[in-house]
């Protein structure tokens, strides 16, 4: 199976859109206080213009699969940076899709100056927290930064 990962574009919205969304239908997790409420997700490729954020999608024999990005979120400290929005679909996961889009994001935050990575996340997604803490994340006591993503209890950060 040829996979490759690249930047977003714009003609990659509405997938990306979709498959976030359906991740989060899947894991009974569309609920207020999450990414599945957030704007943003019609015009990823629009949001992730900001300076220092990139978001990358990940293709399986040309088909979107998922993506995963880097965002300085508001509120964080200015050496640390969010893993935000990442999300396969579930014919993609257990491939090592997952594992090369975050270390593309890590190599991005590494070139950006960044000497920490953020995420927030929920415990039905318990299979990525494994994949987290295999890659060096760490639990926090709370959240950083203002996100907005109020339902996510889990918060963890790795240094890079």
């Amino acid at each position: 199976m040829p996979v490759s990962i690249r930047p977003i574009n714009k003609e990659d919205d509405p997938v990306i859109c979709t498959i976030i969304k359906s991740v989060f239908e899947e894991h009974g997790i569309n609920r207020p206080g999450t990414a599945y409420f957030d704007e943003s997700l019609n015009h990823l490729s629009d949001f992730f213009t900001v300076k220092s954020s990139a978001y990358f999608i990940a293709e399986a024999d040309d088909v979107i699969c998922g993506g995963a990005g880097i965002y300085p979120t508001d509120g964080l400290p200015p050496d640390t940076c969010e893993l935000v929005k990442m999300y396969l679909l579930p014919q993609a996961r257990g491939k090592g899709l997952g594992k090369a889009l975050l270390e593309q994001c890590i190599d991005f935050a590494r070139q950006h100056h960044y000497h920490k990575i953020y995420l927030e996340t929920m415990p039905e997604l318990q299979k990525a927290i494994n994949i987290y803490h295999q890659l060096g994340f760490e639990l926090l006591p709370s959240a950083l930064g203002n996100s907005g993503h109020y339902s996510c209890s889990i918060h963890m950060l790795k240094s890079i």
